[in-house]
């Protein structure tokens, strides 16, 4: 008796290990396809079995040792089928920071970290293809932030692919020890090579996994938007890309066009590490690259810089010159973009304020003081949100009439509808206390990206049944402009094309409308002391 429960027992256990290694597999795409590198099976995504992810498949190779603060270079290639089913690591970043929505803890960082995901249906041929890039100042960010899985995209006939790019020192410092030991002969950018690289990948191995590299959009939020802006201006990027999407952040209206090598600033982050040689920069720990950066300020002026290679002049003038890539773009901003995003100055005064005025609005400054001035506010405040608007509103309105009056079609939105705010990449942990509430932050920056991703059912809390039939009208607008340059439905024309004379704008809510422009008078406030360029002037 007891043999017979041992056998029943041992069988039972058989089974079981059988169910789960079944399991285990039928979780495994059942055809590998065949890249440039080597043979690769993605696993189904766990919110739709019809849809296959492909994670952690490297673009290029790990950019360590001497390949550290060099151009990417291609990705060796492997033996066997390859079962792509783990994301690969972030770049190289500083961890635990806990500002705002933006709050991370700590996670696994590593230079080895170029990298992409890919989702897509399975067996599918020749599907339009989203490139993403996530935001972070190029400081910080990951591509497979839950917040950015490609599922609910990828339902609507698309392939989706988000990338790993280097980051902070690592992927942009600029300094002559750089320079000297590049074939180049230049330094800075490697983020932006980074990008080029994954797209040159893309055109080398989209078909096999379901994509038309025919047909490619590229599309980022902030620092993300701002590499968009600028490969649209670098002639690197030919071919490589067919349409844009810039979100939150543009290229053409710059602070300051100081220090344009970035070679001051990078001299400012090598004192602060002590390095007297570029042996001394390849042999120094990344923790230490990073605490150079802050010591130093680093971070704090632009990290994209014209290197002579990739971008050969300011991002403006090439497009002031009618000479950036000639493709569809859609771009927009949100409504409350400086919202815990730029620091407010709470030590200005009125004077100081008018100071301020004086500079962005001449004989205008009081009426654009009265514009922003409301009852309670402080004058740091104001200078906070006139300053924003500068940077956001202006600015990509501003990179929208560049590249309309080039003849191309450009579609601009404005979101003003409030995402109740959640830390963004913690999904594990979304809840974020506000005084007044968790939509008391307004629209703020990035509270569009889970609705772009049609992610709302997977990520943050408090959504409602609006906020869940907005998204599936972004998912829409996006995917519809990645088929086809138009964010409209075949047949509708909801969103007409902007120019410079209707200002076309189309306003994203659940009531969404189009109008003539929006914050129209402080834009034009704005644009009499930056004045529209063109390639005559």
């Amino acid at each position: 008796m007891m043999y017979r429960w041992l056998v029943l027992i041992a069988l039972m256990m058989a089974l079981s290990a059988c169910t789960s290694d079944s399991a285990e597999r039928e979780n495994v795409s059942s055809q590998a396809v065949s890249l440039q590198q080597g043979a690769v099976s993605g696993v189904a995504s766990p919110y739709d079995a019809g849809i296959s992810v492909f994670r952690g498949l490297p673009y290029a190779a790990a950019p360590v040792g001497d390949l550290r603060w060099q151009p990417p270079q291609s990705a060796p290639s492997w033996e066997g089928v390859r079962v792509a089913d783990t994301f690969a690591e972030s770049c190289h970043q500083p961890r635990h920071a806990s500002n705002f929505v933006w709050r991370r803890e700590d996670f696994p960082v590593s230079e080895d970290c170029l990298y992409l995901n890919v989702w897509a249906r399975n067996k599918a041929e020749n599907l339009p293809i989203m490139v993403w890039f996530h935001g972070g100042a190029h400081i910080s960010g990951q591509s497979h932030s839950l917040l950015f899985d490609g599922t609910s995209l990828a339902q609507q006939g698309v392939m989706v692919v988000t990338i790993n790019y280097r980051l902070g020192p690592l992927g942009f410092l600029a300094h002559p020890l750089l320079s000297e030991s590049s074939a180049r002969g230049t330094s800075g950018n490697y983020g932006l090579m980074d990008k080029l690289k994954a797209l040159a990948w893309i055109q080398e191995n989209a078909k096999a996994l379901g994509g038309d590299p025919g047909n490619v959009t590229i599309f980022g939020q902030s620092a993300g938007s701002q590499s968009v802006c600028s490969l649209l201006s670098s002639a690197h990027s030919e071919g490589l890309f067919h349409k844009a999407i810039g979100q939150s952040a543009g290229c053409v209206t710059p602070l300051s066009v100081a220090d344009a090598n970035g070679y001051a600033r990078g001299e400012l982050l090598v004192q602060a590490l002590g390095a007297t040689s570029a042996a001394d920069l390849y042999n120094t720990a990344p923790d230490a690259l990073l605490e150079a950066m802050v010591v130093s300020g680093w971070e704090s002026d632009s990290r994209i810089v014209i290197d002579g290679d990739v971008l050969k002049q300011w991002p403006h003038q090439t497009y002031a010159s009618a000479d950036q890539l000639p493709v569809p773009l859609m771009l927009g901003f949100l409504a409350n973009e400086g919202e815990q995003l730029f620091p407010v100055n709470h030590s200005l005064t009125d004077s100081d304020l008018m100071g301020f005025l004086t500079l962005v609005a001449g004989d205008s400054a009081q009426e654009l003081k009265a514009l922003y001035a409301s009852p309670g506010l402080t004058p740091g405040e104001i200078q906070h949100a006139i300053s924003t608007d500068v940077f956001m509103a202006f600015g990509m309105q501003r990179w929208a009439e560049y590249h309309a009056e080039a003849g191309h079609n450009v579609y601009l939105y404005f979101m003003d509808h409030v995402p109740p705010a959640f830390h963004i990449y913690m999904p594990d942990q979304p809840y974020l206390e506000l005084p007044d509430g968790p939509r008391s932050a307004g629209a703020y920056h990035s509270g569009d990206l889970a609705y772009v991703f049609g992610n709302t059912d997977k990520v943050g809390s408090d959504w409602s049944d609006d906020d869940h039939a907005l998204s599936k009208m972004l998912v829409r607008h996006w995917t519809n402009f990645a088929k086809t340059g138009d964010p409209n439905a075949p047949g509708e024309l909801i969103w007409p094309a902007f120019n410079r004379h209707s200002l076309t704008t189309r306003v994203l809510n659940p009531t969404p409308r189009t109008v003539s422009g929006v914050k129209k008078r402080a834009l034009e406030i704005f644009a009499s002391r930056q004045p529209f360029l063109s390639a005559q002037e």
